[in-house]
């Protein structure tokens, strides 16, 4: 199993609830865990992604909550997909079960049944199916953070609220750091600017959302 976050802290329950909720209805048992806290935006910088690439081994299997949390990366991810699914490495995504390896063997199967013209086209299909899904993954991370960056620069323009005031957790705060929870390439530092609370104040914040969720 696989579960990443940022380089703070984070709560992984909802990670862990998922995967393990999926062994559980598929009567598997994990050997390994691997957490990590680091974005997964890429993978040149995530040294325990790349500790776990040089142990699997064909017919090992790594199971996802989400295809975000292979990568964010459209190229980059779509050419590890590829590597681990010719090494015969099982990748499920629980929420994204098209493009977990199991359904693309089976079209891939049904297209080298096929004439040449249909097996190419499927192939192109299934090529297409992948990228858009990465490629989603990774336009929502530089969407979110660049939502996160705007709002910091229009609240610079704000007046009335003191450095590390804050009399509620407001919807708008509340908001961000769902996005924050959901896209660790967002910074706290970033959350703290736009809403000028104090970083202990918003770790407050961050655990009462991690809570209600």
């Amino acid at each position: 199993m696989q579960i990443s976050a940022d380089t703070e802290k984070q709560n992984f329950n909802r990670q862990k609830k998922s995967l393990n909720r999926y062994a559980k209805d598929h009567d598997i048992d994990y050997l390994v865990e691997f957490s990590e806290e680091k974005s997964a935006k890429n993978f040149t910088e995530r040294t325990r992604f790349q500790k776990l690439d040089k142990i699997l081994q064909k017919e090992d299997t790594v199971v996802f909550k989400d295809i975000s949390r292979f990568t964010r990366e459209a190229e980059n991810g779509y050419k590890k997909y590829m590597e681990w699914l010719n090494r015969g490495i099982n990748i499920v995504f629980i929420d994204n079960p098209t493009v977990s390896n199991e359904y693309i063997n089976q079209v891939m199967d049904v297209a080298q049944s096929q004439d040449l013209v249909t097996r190419t086209t499927m192939e192109g299909v299934i090529k297409l199916l992948l990228i858009v899904k990465l490629d989603r993954a990774e336009q929502q991370r530089l969407y979110i953070s660049k939502a996160i960056k705007d709002g910091i620069a229009a609240s610079s323009k704000r007046s009335g609220r003191k450095h590390g005031q804050l009399d509620k957790l407001s919807p708008e705060l509340k908001d961000d750091i769902r996005k924050y929870l959901h896209d660790r390439s967002i910074k706290q530092v970033d959350l703290m600017k736009k809403h000028g609370i104090s970083r202990n104040t918003l770790k407050k914040y961050i655990e009462a959302v991690n809570s209600s969720n």
